[in-house]
């Protein structure tokens, strides 16, 4: 599936921190928040530490907060930190060999058609900045 539940929920990660005066919000803080699992969010910050669109802080007063700012974030960027591979079927990766794609010397042409509309998603995706987004909530 194109937009999982992780991919969800880090939507709800940003969101809380975005949402957040002081800068830095702990595990917790966002589990209370968003109604999401510490190991599950733990999973998600990780991938979001190291897409760069959230910092990490340790110690007593450690915590998250973001890393860029929400005018040039979009979905796209959220969805691919937590899936690279973010196609709306399988046969869309280059890693997929299709049985019927060139078969008989002849493509297949729902193929290319999931395609564009996989083109198209991510464009629309990308569209609008998360400031608009998350504004006022």
């Amino acid at each position: 599936m194109f937009i999982t539940r992780e991919c969800d929920y880090a939507m709800r990660v940003i969101r809380a921190l975005a949402g957040n005066e002081n800068g830095r919000l702990s595990v917790n803080e966002i589990c209370e928040k968003e109604s999401i699992t510490a190991p599950f969010a733990y999973k998600i910050l990780k991938k979001l530490q190291k897409a760069k669109i959230v910092r990490g802080y340790r110690g007593v007063h450690g915590g998250y907060s973001l890393n860029r700012d929400l005018d040039k974030l979009t979905l796209f960027d959220i969805y691919s930190a937590i899936d690279s591979d973010m196609f709306i079927i399988d046969c869309l990766d280059p890693e997929f060999h299709c049985m019927r794609d060139g078969q008989d010397g002849i493509s297949c042409r729902v193929h290319y058609e999931l395609l564009d509309i996989q083109h198209e998603l991510c464009e629309m995706l990308k569209r609008r900045p998360l400031g608009e987004l998350v504004k006022n909530e």
